[in-house]
């Protein structure tokens, strides 16, 4: 009966859904009432952010509201608003017919799986590496091929291993652009590598940079992909990050690449994000109003993600069994701890002993043990004394 049941389902959708230990832990800790500091909040929108919702408000206020005038690539004046943001932040420059909005990111990397993958075909992605992408890759039917990041006084990408995972049926490959949870940006060598490592395979590249902006150093954030022209490229990002407006659901593909290739991606696209139409008129219209606030999120988060690291940095200092990896961006820190037990193990004992919150480093595909990950972008008071317990249990 059950051998019957579950064959009326697809098998792309047959994921193992048991609760892995440290889930069941935190959740038997949350309805016995335990207090718990979860240092790996990333929501922006629960994390104590001001917010001016009045000025949210009167951007949906905007004429033609009511009125459905679908275009598939999504609204011009949308998609100025986008061209716009890239040439006053990053000094590059772009045409609107270069763009597509979708709903969120994931929905981005769906269409670019569906245009340029047959089933079975494969994408090389980055490990470590956020872990959404493997149920991305599993509804399109394509196999995520991973291809290790090597830290050796900060992260780089292993060229002879990426050559090394790369076979016949491979047809894109993804970077993030700075990685999560690592923080690493592609750097200019590494850029050019790539372009040379992906036009001699005909393949595509995916530059998914949601964290673009949040650059921790004092310098510039690193040059955006979105004007690349010697490899067909496929540039990511959106509201959600960018913003701090997950809710909002907007986000974009900036096409480049050498011209017949380009327009040959684009019309294809076309077809597809309008089989869809999935991006809702009332936030296209909002888009200029909502992109115009993005300056005050931005100092608001890069304030307090510097802030936590220093005390970090500075907990660190007193003690020598932890240490925290280079990170140039991002909201997230990686720290390398004693390797006594799996991840895992130690993630339930912190949550156990310290009623602290962590992710152990195997969720994002670290090749070793000795890995916890935190978000920066918790409310100070609660990461300053959920570090400081972290730090205490291994002392």
């Amino acid at each position: 009966m059950l051998a019957h049941f579950t064959s009326m389902f697809s098998e792309r959708t047959a994921w193992n859904r048991t609760e892995n230990q440290l889930t069941r832990t935190l959740e038997r800790l949350r309805k016995a009432g335990s207090p718990i500091l979860d240092l790996t909040r990333s929501n922006p929108t629960e994390c104590g952010f001001a917010e001016d919702e009045t000025k949210i408000a009167n951007a949906f206020a905007a004429r033609g509201i009511s009125r459905y005038s679908p275009d598939a690539k999504g609204l011009p004046t949308a998609r100025a608003t986008i061209r716009d943001y890239y040439r006053d932040q990053h000094r590059v420059s772009m045409r609107i017919d270069d763009l597509l909005l979708t709903a969120g990111t994931s929905e981005a990397h769906s269409f670019l799986f569906r245009m340029l993958c047959n089933a079975g075909d494969e994408v090389l992605i980055p490990a470590p590496g956020y872990p959404l992408f493997d149920f991305l890759a599993d509804l399109c039917d394509v196999k995520l091929v991973r291809f290790p990041l090597i830290y050796d006084h900060g992260w780089q990408i292993d060229f002879t291993a990426l050559t090394a995972a790369a076979t016949e049926r491979a047809r894109a490959m993804i970077v993030v652009h700075p990685n999560n949870p690592t923080g690493h940006y592609v750097s200019s060598r590494e850029r050019d590598r790539l372009a040379e490592f992906c036009s001699d395979r005909g393949m595509a590249l995916i530059v998914d940079e949601v964290f673009l902006d949040f650059s921790l150093r004092e310098t510039e954030p690193a040059k955006s992909f979105v004007d690349s022209s010697d490899v067909l490229t496929f540039t990511l990002s959106g509201l959600s990050k960018i913003c701090g407006m997950p809710q909002m659901k907007l986000a974009w593909i900036a096409v480049s690449g050498p011209e017949s290739q380009k327009s040959e991606a684009l019309a294809r696209l076309e077809i597809i994000a309008d089989a869809y139409l999935s991006v809702g008129m009332p936030v296209q219209l909002a888009a200029p109003a909502l992109l115009q606030m993005r300056g005050g999120f931005h100092s608001q988060l890069i304030e307090r993600v510097r802030a936590n690291l220093a005390d970090l940095d500075r907990q660190l200092a007193g003690q020598t069994t932890c240490a925290r990896l280079e990170c140039e961006a991002g909201w997230t820190a990686v720290l390398r701890v004693p390797a006594l037990q799996t991840d895992e193990e130690v993630a339930i004992a912190l949550l156990n002993d310290r009623g602290v919150y962590v992710h152990p480093g195997h969720f994002y595909d670290f090749a070793r043990s000795g890995n916890m990950v935190v978000s920066l972008i918790v409310p100070r008071e609660d990461f300053v004394e959920g570090t400081r317990r972290l730090l205490a249990h291994f002392a």
